[in-house]
């Protein structure tokens, strides 16, 4: 029994629900599959909710609410608001002041879920935990919204209504209203509890750390994958306010495309994203510092000077990119000329980073062996 797990100190109600959760849901499939055929509606009722209130997590509650990495409309956010209740996570002013305390106090004793208390506690037993009443003081942000107000004093009614009364509806519209409520509701509520517990535990506790070892977190393509784009928590942890979690065009970030398509049809504005070379440089010297690890005397100072460089040079081409950019927008056809050469300065400051970025691996590469042998 974990130490915080006094009978004094659980929620009733969260716990009920949570233990009761997956054996209804489990019992709830064998009798459905025992005496009802299974159709092709419900998998993609269950799929749509899955997605929907998923999405309404990571989008909303997550990226819109509790980091503020974008804005959007209100239709958009009653939506999320809507299906994210739906998830049955608690009201989004609660999740983002809990989640807004694990960002400023992950890995100690105030992390709500603070892996180092272990791997369960921070996947599930903590919710099992009852919460600070005063939560809403913590959020003033928050309180200025009406929507999230709203959410908020309503949360367990529209938890209700569109977790599982509008799937209910649905699969009595399909013919069984018995398979809507286990496949939109009870199950798929199992499913995205332990998906985004998931994040919690797993993205603290297996995985690599590309950008940061000053806390916990680790990026998980397998997580990326049933979380749209969560999954890559070390980058978040790192840069916690980028709209992206998936830095890269090829890594699995749903979100990160629903709020570039919101931003497409003028849903969306003022989507922040950390400028590359603070990521680049974070990149870097995340490598610089594993290397140091694999062996114990001082690093070779040429290879010092190579990272420097590499910095330098990648500075340089950033900040040449920069410029052609902002003379781009302004300069008049009589400057084309020097818009030119500077494209040309640009071009040669790519390759010339691209260059030292390929000697500095390279040299690293030899490093590591020399330093096996």
């Amino acid at each position: 029994m974990h130490p915080k797990l006094k009978l004094k100190n659980i929620s009733w109600v969260n716990t009920t629900f949570l233990v009761s959760t997956p054996i209804l849901a489990g019992l709830g499939l064998w009798y459905h599959l025992s005496h009802s055929e299974f159709t092709w509606p419900l998998l993609v009722l269950f799929i749509s909710m899955y997605i929907f209130t998923g999405m309404a997590i990571t989008g909303g509650y997550h990226r819109l609410f509790a980091h503020r990495s974008y804005q959007t409309n209100s239709f958009v956010q009653f939506l999320y608001l809507i299906f994210g209740a739906a998830a049955f996570q608690n009201s989004a002013m609660k999740w983002c002041t809990d989640h807004r305390r694990h960002h400023n106090k992950v890995d100690t004793k105030d992390d709500p879920y603070n892996i180092n208390e272990g791997f369960w506690y921070a996947h599930i037993l903590w919710v099992f935990l009852k919460s600070d009443p005063n939560y809403k003081k913590t959020s003033p942000d928050l309180l200025k919204s009406k929507l999230v107000v709203w959410q908020d004093r309503y949360y367990l009614a529209i938890a209700s209504l569109v977790g599982f009364g509008l799937p209910t509806w649905i699969g009595y519209m399909l013919g069984d209203a018995f398979g809507g409520f286990l496949y939109g509701g009870l199950l798929r509520v199992v499913v995205v509890h332990h998906c985004t517990f998931f994040i919690n535990s797993l993205c603290h506790y297996l995985g690599s750390q590309t950008y940061t070892d000053e806390n916990s977190a680790r990026d998980s393509m397998l997580m990326a994958f049933f979380t749209y784009g969560e999954g890559y928590h070390n980058f978040h942890h790192k840069f916690q306010g980028d709209y992206r979690n998936g830095l890269r065009w090829y890594q699995f970030d749903p979100t990160k495309w629903l709020i570039q398509f919101l931003a497409l049809i003028g849903w969306a504005k003022k989507l922040i994203k950390v400028p590359e070379e603070e990521i680049f440089k974070a990149k870097l010297r995340m490598e610089h510092k594993k290397l140091l690890s694999k062996k114990q005397d001082r690093i070779d100072p040429y290879l010092e000077e190579m990272r420097a460089r590499v910095e330098l040079a990648q500075r340089k081409w950033r900040a040449l990119k920069r410029d052609y950019k902002s003379l781009k927008a302004e300069l008049p056809e009589q400057g084309r000329m020097r818009l030119e050469l500077m494209k040309t300065e640009m071009q040669e400051a790519k390759l010339e980073f691209k260059l030292a970025y390929t000697q500095y691996i390279k040299q690293v590469k030899l490093y590591t062996q020399t330093a096996k042998a």
